[in-house]
């Protein structure tokens, strides 16, 4: 009964950083690096593409990231968003990415 007790709680304890999301509008260089197959390279493109081209309007846009592949996204689908972004943000975002 002891093990079955410590292995749920080690159950919680290991799976509770695998259900964070990540807003990628939002994350640090290393809060990026937390997300598998976001390494150092790709976590700083992402924020150098975020800086230039203004903030992803969906997660999908990831894509556009030099670096961020079909495999890449499929990993990371889950784990990512955009999070809620006022109007003035998306038009900002909008009107960046048509340039």
């Amino acid at each position: 009964m002891k093990l079955i007790f410590i292995s749920v709680i080690l159950m919680f304890v290991f799976a509770g950083p695998a259900f964070a999301v990540v807003n990628i509008n939002t994350a640090t260089q290393a809060e990026l690096e937390s997300l598998q197959g976001i390494g150092p390279a790709k976590a700083k493109a992402i924020v150098m593409h975020r800086d230039q081209k203004g903030l992803f309007v969906s997660t999908e846009n990831l894509i556009e990231v030099d670096g961020i592949g079909q495999g890449t996204m499929n990993q990371l689908r889950d784990s990512i968003t955009v999070g809620d972004m006022p109007d003035t943000a998306t038009s900002a975002a909008v009107a960046v990415q048509k340039d």
